[in-house]
């Protein structure tokens, strides 16, 4: 019954500020502060308050809270076991899979495009080892290291 009251009286209080606001003209922010001043009456015309009242004074509830907790962190231990174990059983049971040898294809044919011949005018050449890197070197060489 006082929960209620207090409810009721925010709810009032907030309706006299969203009034006030409203007369001078910030008719955005006075429809704001209305609707969170109507929250609290809706609570308690739904039943909410009462149910949190009867909820807060409860060892039985208080016992499911402790339940819910429990379960929670049973919950979460699992999650992190499984993510050091490296994945779901699906997953680890995929690896395992591919990790088996199993019946290779025959072997296919070669492939039917060859060896294209190049233009004339420039031969074609395999890339060296020391071209690949020599940028690389650059840009270090560049900052220092």
């Amino acid at each position: 019954m006082i929960a209620e009251t207090v409810c009721s009286a925010v709810s009032a209080a907030g309706l006299g500020i969203a009034a006030v606001t409203a007369y001078r003209r910030r008719f955005l922010a006075a429809t704001r502060i209305a609707a969170y001043s109507l929250v609290p009456i809706g609570l308690v015309m739904t039943g909410v308050v009462e149910w949190l009242a009867d909820t807060a004074f409860s060892p039985t509830a208080w016992a499911g809270f402790g339940v819910l907790g429990v379960a929670w962190v049973l919950f979460t231990s699992t999650r992190v076991v499984e993510r050091r174990r490296g994945g779901t059983r699906k997953e680890r049971r995929a690896a395992r899979a591919a990790a088996r040898p199993e019946a290779v294809a025959p072997a296919a044919s070669a492939p039917s495009l060859g060896q294209g011949s190049s233009p004339a005018g420039r031969p074609a050449t395999a890339p060296r080892g020391d071209d690949d890197f020599s940028d690389i070197e650059a840009i270090l060489k560049k900052h220092g290291i």
